[in-house]
């Protein structure tokens, strides 16, 4: 598996997503928008506890031996964060005809802003970022949303760009590839007309009908009924997996580390960010912040 992840809760994962099928994400931060960041001084370094040391060198082991590019890979949702300095943006690809009305619009932002700081929130002890990491909260603005009609959105205010229309080589709607990180890793969005203001790093793609999930580099995808369904849950746990992949971590179909099973990245087995979901994402960032100079 390469680091693009695409993965699915049915037995056998879904294909890496194409530029076209599965990108398309959210614009720029707002000037309000900023990041918290920590303190210099760090959280204490590699200090799993002991009866998690074993099963984090055997998943580490199987990162490095199975995935194709693994540290040349520069797209994680590590590499977004750093280039954004703490911010995330995200489209909202609404690929359904049921209608949005304002109140579920102005409640799937705010669920997101949670939802992925959770992740976020298992990198700080003490309101210290762990081995250097630099923020204790993100930023996430919902910048666009995507949707075949227009009439499917039942407001009118313009307090989010609306992309009418655009379609995929699938006939799902996007928003427009030319402000997407995804088409443009190398932040050059001078095709995008409001330029780097309407860039967008991430999608979340809410497909009707669609079962399971799929995450990578790109955003997360996920039924619109579940997401929707979902939205004032504590933890919507479909959704946080597949962050989990945004961020690089692996899955776990066909063996689980001695010793651990219950855990939201081994599908199906938790609903909620373990200890050692934590311990693997700082696994994971331990290995690749040199990159960033931490």
């Amino acid at each position: 598996m390469t680091p693009t992840f695409s993965e699915s809760r049915s037995p056998t994962p879904t294909a890496t997503p194409t530029a076209t099928a599965k990108a398309s994400a959210s614009a720029t931060p707002s000037p309000s928008a900023s990041a918290t960041a920590t303190p210099e001084a760090a959280a204490d370094e590699w200090n799993p506890p002991s009866n998690l040391a074993k099963p984090l060198d055997e998943v580490w082991n199987h990162v490095e031996t199975t995935y194709s590019d693994l540290y040349g890979f520069k797209n994680y949702g590590w590499d977004q964060l750093i280039a954004t300095k703490g911010t995330l943006n995200y489209c909202v690809r609404w690929d359904s005809d049921t209608p949005v009305t304002s109140t579920t619009r102005d409640k799937i932002q705010d669920a997101l802003q949670t939802q992925f700081n959770k992740w976020i929130h298992a990198m700080v002890d003490d309101g210290k970022g762990f081995e250097a990491w630099p923020y204790t909260d993100v930023k996430v603005n919902v910048v666009g949303w995507a949707v075949k009609d227009r009439s499917t959105l039942q407001w009118s205010d313009d307090s989010v760009k609306v992309y009418a229309g655009v379609l995929d080589d699938s006939g799902a709607p996007q928003c427009s590839p030319d402000c997407g990180r995804f088409f443009h890793q190398d932040g050059d969005y001078s095709q995008c007309p409001g330029k780097e203001a309407e860039h967008y790093d991430e999608s979340l793609w809410l497909t009707k009908g669609f079962e399971g999930g799929a995450g990578g580099d790109w955003g997360q995808r996920v039924g619109e009924e579940y997401f929707v369904g979902a939205l004032g849950q504590e933890n919507m746990h479909v959704y946080l997996h597949e962050v989990g992949h945004t961020f690089g971590l692996d899955d776990f179909y066909d063996w689980t580390p001695t010793g651990v099973s219950s855990f939201i990245m081994n599908a199906g087995s938790a609903t909620e960010i373990t200890t050692f979901d934590q311990w693997m994402l700082r696994d994971f960032w331990r290995h690749v912040k040199n990159r960033y100079g931490y």
